[in-house]
């Protein structure tokens, strides 16, 4: 009776605990769902408040009044209609629809086809999958799809391209049957025809009365459509070679396949055919290959996804609307190290969401990545990644980081987030690269937008705002930057000093710094890249809220902009350089707030006293060239000094202390997990 009652107060507690951790899993479950309904919603008023003439305009040019569908010849007389004869005997019905009910229908129909789509896939998941994971999974993925490019250029043009991807997703894990699942994937491969590459996956996974009814439904429907229409059929089975030609020119950026990328590599004629049936042969073997390993390993939707990539890149033509299945690429798991894990679905997502010119540099040597960014992802995936295996003792369990032992806080609240432990193992390079690449392509184009209203409003607020900053200057008695300007020109070579360091130091100190601290020491590293990353934020809100004109800006002051040559006030944008930059983003000052933080970290962190002096007269040097240049008032550099401490004391709020390089690790177990398990304690 006394071991009954004694166990009591622990079973209530685990109760207790457990109650809890499943409100939690709700709380989050709920909020998952409702960012997913958010952007559900606001897709759609993008879609609905857009100009009648410039949405749906794909769907327009089929079925609305005079429509390609409405004319009693051939379909594709024009090149306004890119889809099958099947497409086009299927969508003819719909012409017969009211137009104003055709759109809102369209509109929400492919939006409920997305959720559908994100719920399969989502119930797809390889096995074993965590309860945890699989209440996530599918608010997760219905707002990854929401957030990316295929779909917000299918909601927005009108297209059917999530249909095909959906047909194959419920033939593959949805119907039962060997023969429905290959009816639905035939129906999806008469709409889009490279879907028949998953009939060689169906045989070869043994699959092979769905790979049969694939190819029967195939032929079934596509014979449909030629006695229904065997002059539009004949011209796009035979004289366009299944969609070759048809809409826009098949080297157009938004054709992310192996031909377009030929043929904007400047390849045309019988080499290029020839170069582009090796190279699609090629993949396709590839592909297929690993997408039958990984469907037999017990990952079907991997092995769905790599081969809807190889049908991307074979594809005569695959428009951005085309090209869902590299998101669904991001299932496959990459990496045996915990923080290697998040590379591959980080940059997956990342092209899927964003344009190709916030990947990449705007460099000419790039533009082949750049403008082919997903079709490398697609071809990365299907016939690189080296997936792991569910037999790999590192899919459950990766080699764990290393975190460093807790430090004491001089408050006890400190921090504020204590799962965000200090790492001491390095990050990875390539997410680290990806991330600052994203992070400051997102920088400058908030940074663009910041100057609030048309040029003239924005111009005339900015130097309001500039009036206001030197009249308290003068009463500070600080306004000293006309005198160290007109002091400067006077002086050639302090001129050409102050204009070198102006354009030159701005980025490569602190990609330096950061390099140097990534090679040599990496927690430090995480530490200086948080407080950079927080003071660059807060210095965005600067630019928001409080435009500025700098001096070189404000007329009739006599400032002379020594970097930029004379500007023309009478032209309200001061002439090109406007549309490459805010003009009007002085308050903070970054190219101060920056070298601030160089320098700090160098004294905090360099070894020998005199790094740590060459480090502080950075900032010295910096503030005097952007003052004598007339590209920042004194007090620019004051607001990029507060946003640089911010930093540093919201890094130390949230994460805690700086951690000592010199520590020792702690000590974490990286033994396989098989071993882990078997051991039981002495």
């Amino acid at each position: 009776m006394a071991n009954v009652e004694s166990g009591r107060p622990g079973d209530a507690f685990a109760a207790g605990a457990a109650g809890t951790a499943k409100a939690r899993l709700g709380v989050v479950r709920a909020a998952l769902w409702l960012i997913a309904a958010v952007l559900a919603v606001r897709q759609v008023t993008v879609v609905l408040s857009t100009p009648k003439g410039e949405r749906l305009t794909d769907l327009e040019t089929w079925v609305g009044p005079g429509g390609v569908l409405h004319v009693n010849g051939s379909l594709y007389d024009s090149t306004r209609f890119t889809g099958t004869p099947f497409g086009g005997l299927v969508l003819k019905p719909l012409t017969r629809a009211a137009e104003e009910a055709l759109g809102w229908g369209w509109t929400f129909g492919t939006l409920l086809l997305v959720v559908a789509l994100g719920l399969v896939a989502a119930r797809a998941l390889p096995q074993p999958v965590s309860r945890r994971t699989a209440l996530l999974a599918a608010p997760v993925a219905i707002s990854l799809l929401m957030l990316s490019l295929p779909v917000r250029n299918t909601l927005y043009l009108g297209q059917t391209s999530i249909i095909p991807v959906l047909l194959v997703l419920l033939g593959c894990f949805a119907v039962r049957g060997e023969r429905a699942s290959g009816l639905l994937i035939g129906v999806a491969a008469a709409l889009q025809p490279t879907v028949l590459l998953f009939a060689p996956l169906l045989w070869f996974t043994g699959r092979r009365r769905a790979a049969l009814s694939t190819g029967v439904t195939f032929a079934a429907c596509t014979a449909l459509a030629w006695a229904a229409m065997p002059h539009d059929s004949f011209t796009y089975w035979v004289h366009h070679l299944a969609g070759v030609g048809l809409g826009r020119p098949a080297d157009d950026l938004s054709n992310q396949s192996l031909h377009g990328a030929l043929l904007r590599f400047g390849l045309t004629g019988p080499l290029e055919i020839a170069l582009f049936l090796l190279l699609g042969a090629a993949v396709a073997f590839l592909g297929l290959r690993r997408a039958v390993r990984y469907a037999r390993d017990g990952q079907l939707l991997l092995a769905v996804a790599l081969t809807g990539c190889v049908a991307i890149a074979v594809s005569p033509t695959t428009w951005q609307h085309q090209l869902l299945w590299v998101l669904l690429a991001l299932v496959g798991r990459v990496g045996k190290k915990a923080s290697d894990r998040y590379v591959w679905p980080v940059a997956v997502v990342l092209v899927m969401t964003l344009p190709a010119k916030m990947m990449l540099p705007n460099m000419p040597v790039l533009y082949p990545l750049r403008d082919n960014v997903v079709l490398l992802a697609a071809l990365t995936a299907a016939c690189v990644v080296p997936f792991l295996s569910r037999t790999s003792p590192h899919y459950q369990v990766p080699i764990p980081t290393q975190y460093a032992p807790p430090v004491e806080a001089r408050w006890k609240h400190v921090p504020l987030l204590p799962f965000l432990r200090r790492v001491l193992s390095r990050p990875n390079l390539l997410l680290e690269l990806l991330l600052i690449r994203v992070g400051y392509s997102a920088y400058q184009q908030v940074r663009l937008e910041a100057h609030g209203g048309s040029n003239e409003a924005a111009r005339a607020t900015a130097e309001q705002h500039g009036e206001q900053i030197l009249a308290i200057e003068k009463f500070l008695f600080m306004d000293i930057e006309h005198w160290v300007n007109h002091a400067v020109v006077n002086v050639d070579w302090l001129r050409a000093f102050f204009d070198f360091y102006y354009t030159s130091f701005h980025f490569v100190v602190p990609l330096s710094v950061l390099g140097v601290l990534y090679v040599r020491r990496p927690a430090e590293y995480r530490w200086a890249r948080s407080a950079l990353g927080f003071a660059t934020i807060l210095a965005l809100l600067g630019f928001w809220l409080y435009p500025l004109a700098p001096p070189r800006l404000m007329p009739g002051l006599g400032y002379i902009d020594t970097v930029h040559g004379v500007q023309d006030f009478s032209q309200p944008d001061y002439g090109t350089l406007t549309a490459l930059t805010n003009q009007y983003a002085a308050m903070p000052s970054l190219h101060f707030g920056w070298s601030l933080w160089c320098g700090l970290v160098i004294a905090i962190l360099a070894p020998k006293w005199w790094m740590k002096g060459l480090g502080l007269l950075h900032p010295l040097f910096t503030v005097s060239a952007i003052v004598a240049t007339a590209n920042h008032w004194v007090l620019d550099a004051a607001g990029g000094a507060a946003v640089v401490g911010t930093g540093f004391a919201l890094t130390y709020l949230l994460q805690g202390p700086r951690v000592s390089a010199r520590g020792k690790p702690a000590e974490v177990s990286i033994e396989e997990p098989d071993q882990a398990k078997d051991r039981t304690p002495s």
